[in-house]
């Protein structure tokens, strides 16, 4: 294995602060000098305080250097932030000893890094720095070895996980970002190597395999009531891209009929505009980031939910008081909010390249989208959701009610449609139930006896793939 150069990349979080404006209102009869002094007065003590009221920004210019400041704290947090969920991923569930290997102090032989690609885990090659580009480029990195791992953790270049060092370079912790789940990168340098692609949905993930690498998952088997192995047999068949938000909330292990429980990885991006995020419709995008944050990562901050204490619904999160969650300590999730949205609402939708679509055949899809076919009803352009209330019925849309039930309102969500192309893996409704788009609009046209013929649900999918 090459020598590795350089100190990790320490990724520092930015603030903004908020300015008040004063405003003023017209002063009637004999106040109305009085008031135009005082105000002049105000005036030119705020200029010589603030700069010249010639230069004093506009309230467009605010809002825009306000935006600014929130989309680099947002994307700082979306990037980096753990919440302090390293108190659970590795103290509790001890996932660092499992990465370390017993060779570094660790248990088990270690998490090789073809293991950890193997698992769908990405690097951003932009900060592994010169020379160990070189190196990878030359062979002379070996991704057969644990320590090239926890070295790749060093540097802060495993997408969505981050090491935590004591002085002597030992790995002692490992925390999560909302970026393992809802990152990827472009492969621009290696295969699972290359820059950052922000709220692209990360459907190699193996999120449940890796849980199962935890030497200790009593958190997870005392809640279930199952031991370790039947945790771990659980993890295990969620698969790549799927996540199970809902079993510690629960306890459903499979569906009805056998079948993992899980659902598929969604994008980050795409929001702006659109009520609901989640596949069936839990709340808005920074609802989701806290329950997440809190629940799902474990972080130390404030959730309120108290449609979690139904005990016949969700009888494991009413045990443990999931809707009502406070930290012993600072809140490291609140104050992180806003700026997280915001961030997840500026990232642009990526756009289908040249090729990957019938650019003929997707102009006519859409007159068929927006006109009989009746798609537009629901998927309203530019949004291609409800604007406002965007919930189905699991009838309306023709399909069991398995996953709605699990949710608050029993409902399913109308998706967005725009970059499709960017999560097709796995397939597609909120289970990868259909396995293309054209199983989509098929089962689309059964259900609302559509009548189409094949040429018209070949122009239906090749507009979808242009959104």
């Amino acid at each position: 294995m090459a020598i590795f150069h350089g100190a990790p990349r320490v990724a520092s979080a930015l603030r903004s602060t908020d300015l008040g404006a004063l405003r003023t209102k017209p002063a009637l009869g004999a106040t109305r000098l009085a008031l135009l002094a005082a105000t002049t007065i105000l005036a030119t003590a705020c200029g010589s305080a603030f700069g010249s009221s010639d230069s004093a920004a506009t309230p467009a210019d605010a809002a825009r250097e306000n935006a600014r400041l929130l989309v680099d704290e947002g994307r700082n947090t979306f990037r980096f932030d753990t919440f302090g969920d390293e108190a659970f991923w590795g103290d509790v569930l001890r996932l660092d000893e499992a990465i370390a290997g017993a060779a570094l102090g660790g248990v088990g032989a270690g998490l090789r890094p073809r293991t950890a690609f193997d698992l769908g885990l990405k690097l951003d090659s932009t900060v592994l720095g010169n020379q160990i580009r070189s190196d990878i480029e030359s062979d002379r990195v070996d991704f057969t070895d644990p320590a090239t791992t926890v070295e790749f953790l060093r540097r802060g270049a495993v997408v969505g996980v981050k090491g935590f060092f004591d002085r002597a370079g030992n790995l002692t912790s490992v925390g999560i970002t909302c970026a393992l789940c809802h990152s990827t990168v472009d492969d621009s340098f290696r295969p699972n190597m290359g820059k950052r692609l922000d709220g692209w949905p990360n459907r190699d993930l193996d999120v449940g395999a890796i849980i199962a690498l935890s030497p200790n998952l009593a958190p997870m088997s005392n809640r279930l009531g199952v031991d370790d192995e039947g945790v771990r047999a659980v993890l295990r068949t969620w698969g790549p891209g799927k996540f199970d938000a809902a079993l510690l909330l629960d306890g459903h292990t499979e569906r009805p009929g056998g079948g993992s429980a899980a659902t598929l990885i969604p994008p980050a991006f795409g929001q702006g505009g659109v009520n609901l995020q989640t596949w069936t419709g839990w709340g808005s995008s920074t609802y989701w980031n806290a329950f997440v944050a809190n629940v799902e990562m474990h972080g130390q901050g404030t959730f309120f939910d108290p449609r979690l204490d139904d005990a016949q619904r969700f009888p494991l999160a009413a045990s443990a008081r999931t809707g009502h969650i406070t930290p012993v300590g600072e809140d490291l999730v609140t104050p992180k909010l806003a700026a997280l949205q915001f961030y997840q609402l500026a990232l642009p939708v990526p756009k289908p390249t040249v090729g990957s679509y019938d650019p003929a055949a997707a102009e006519r899809g859409g007159e068929l989208f927006r006109g009989s076919a009746g798609c537009a009803t629901c998927h309203v352009p530019p949004l291609y959701t409800e604007p406002g209330w965007n919930l189905h019925t699991p009838e309306e849309i023709g399909i069991d009610d398995f996953q709605a039930s699990r949710s608050p309102d029993q409902r399913y969500r109308t998706a967005p449609l725009r970059a499709l192309f960017t999560h097709g893996r796995g397939g597609f409704y909120h289970d990868g139930r259909f396995a293309t788009l054209d199983a989509v609009v098929e089962h689309y046209d059964q259900h609302f006896s559509l009548g189409l013929d094949a040429a018209a649900q070949h122009d239906l999918v090749e507009f979808l793939r242009s959104l």
